[in-house]
């Protein structure tokens, strides 16, 4: 590794050039706590709800608490939520058919697994390119599916056995028999027949799965909503299948199997982007870091500013004071390559990004214990930044009934009404 390109795994931040105001914090709570009276208090200072944003690396640990203290103060919030894909009924049918296609020999419920997610062959057009409608024998209901499973005999067979299987049952109608011929005569996988035979799968899956999953659904329909976010999704992942599997075998890094179709599908999809779950102009906007990329707002408030958190610690066996060594570079140390999770690559990115994302202001916030009472060290990053630390009375005082800004804060605030005013 070249001098200058272990300098870049190392080198600072470059911190912004607008004030940075650091809130410590005693817990979490009091954190959150902390970071939403900021945001009300700008807003009854007159700055747009749409001039703030809300960052943290990593919602799951804080969209309940923040969602708590922003009622606390009167706030509407909308989180912007990253869409687990793989978690979803649309990306689980594609991994289904791909796992029973690889396999020269599978079982029962392997075979049939594709149907617990709603496979359906896609309408065929009639004679005029209307399509025919086989909304009442698709999707095989979930009963039927086990009952049949539980019938057919144990042990693996070749998908044309279990075609033959199938055609002398009198346990499964001929919907089950339509499935396993469409098995059969899969085409092998090649970037353009993987892209078309997916995309049948999906857009079937839309016309005759997704109105199964609303009428299951809640008078909110939250899980029909979920189902067309991911349709979406996958439909890109599809397209974007075929160009990727074709870089890996081009590259030699994958084989033309059903298998390293589903492991690039794979790839893709824990890519995942973020998305605002709600348009309301009057909500405070609430997003996680790698959805700051390319913002522009006047005031952004970032939560979680510790050791532990952000960056994440690296899974290494290695003592952190090695991996500083190495870094480094000096001596014989020098001959050895670091890693670039030594120093959360991603995370710093991500920070860096926060920091850009900020017109006027930025607040940092972060906490010193634990609920049980343990230390919680400031994260390292903190470190490349000049800020301006609120006095803990000052804290108390914007958490209070008579919330107050930080001078640190309200002098900026008051700055830009004067400008405003002249």
């Amino acid at each position: 590794m070249t001098a200058s390109n272990r300098h870049t795994l190392s080198e600072p931040i470059d911190p912004p050039e607008i004030p940075t105001v650091e809130i410590v914090s005693p817990t979490q709570r009091d954190e959150v706590r902390a970071a939403m009276a900021v945001a009300a208090s700008l807003r009854d200072h007159g700055v747009s709800i749409r001039d703030i944003v809300v960052v943290v690396r990593d919602l799951d640990a804080y969209e309940e608490p923040l969602c708590r203290a922003a009622i606390q103060y009167g706030l509407a919030p909308v989180f912007w939520t990253q869409l687990r894909v793989t978690r979803t009924r649309p990306y689980a049918l594609i991994e289904a058919v791909c796992d029973v296609l690889n396999e020269g020999r599978v079982d029962v419920e392997t075979l049939l697994r594709p149907l617990d997610f709603c496979w359906s062959p896609r309408s065929i057009p009639d004679q005029n390119g209307q399509s025919v409608s086989m909304s009442r024998q698709w999707p095989i209901d979930p009963a039927t599916v086990s009952q049949v499973t539980e019938r057919l005999p144990d042990g693996s067979r070749t998908i044309s056995e279990w075609a033959d299987v199938l055609e002398a049952s009198e346990c499964a109608d001929r919907r089950f028999r339509r499935f396993v011929e469409w098995l059969d005569d899969a085409p092998p996988p090649e970037p353009k027949s993987v892209s078309a035979l997916l995309g049948d799968v999906i857009e079937a899956y839309a016309e005759h799965g997704l109105p199964e999953t609303k009428a299951g659904d809640s008078p909110a329909l939250l899980e029909t909503e979920t189902g067309a976010r991911a349709v979406v999704r996958v439909r890109t992942l599809v397209r974007q299948l075929r160009h990727k599997f074709a870089d890996r075998l081009e590259e030699g890094t994958a084989d033309r199997s059903w298998g390293d179709v589903a492991d690039v599908a794979s790839v893709i999809a824990t890519q995942r982007p973020g998305r605002r779950e709600h348009s309301n102009a009057r909500s405070l906007d609430v997003l996680e870091a790698n959805d700051v990329w390319a913002l522009d707002v006047p005031y952004v408030v970032t939560l979680g500013l510790t050791a532990d958190q952000w960056p994440r610690p690296p899974e290494s066996v290695l003592p952190p004071e090695f991996q500083e060594a190495v870094l480094q570079g000096d001596g014989q140390s020098g001959l050895l390559a670091p890693q670039p999770a030594w120093i959360g690559g991603r995370d710093r990115d991500q920070f860096s990004d926060t920091l850009q994302a900020a017109g006027r202001c930025i607040v940092v916030t972060r906490y010193t214990q634990t609920r049980e009472g343990n230390e919680v060290h400031p994260s390292p990053l903190l470190g490349y930044l000049d800020t301006e630390r609120v006095d803990e009375r000052d804290r108390v005082r914007l958490v209070g009934t008579d919330r107050q800004l930080p001078p640190e804060i309200h002098g900026i605030v008051t700055a830009e009404t004067e400008v405003c005013d002249e």
